[in-house]
């Protein structure tokens, strides 16, 4: 498995950073974004998930830093029958824009 890390950060940068993950290999239609809303769900985080057209899965989460961590070490992985090759990786300035995570329409 691949990682493309980058990091954007500025002095709004928050307490409670934001992660953009773009997760590639397979992953759609073996419960990814279910697996993955339970699991931001148990970290406390908010954000949402979604497939893309490409056949990836995008993620966006805010929270706190160990949760993020959690978060981005289970898609590394994902859930039984995932097969994660690589993840763009982006780490951001918190919005503060939800109040839960969720699943999205496809992009």
């Amino acid at each position: 498995m691949v990682w493309k890390d980058e990091t954007i950060r500025g002095p709004e940068c928050s307490d409670m950073p934001r992660l953009h993950l773009i997760i590639h290999g397979r992953v759609q239609g073996i419960f990814f974004r279910g697996s993955a809303l339970e699991r931001a769900r148990e970290l406390g985080l908010t954000g949402w998930v979604r497939n893309r057209l490409d056949g990836s899965v995008e993620l966006v989460a805010e929270g706190d830093a160990a949760g993020l961590a959690a978060m981005r070490e289970w898609c590394a992985k994902g859930p039984r029958g995932a097969v994660v090759r690589k993840i763009d990786a982006t780490d951001e300035s918190e919005t503060g824009e939800f109040s839960v995570f969720g699943v999205r329409g496809e992009a």
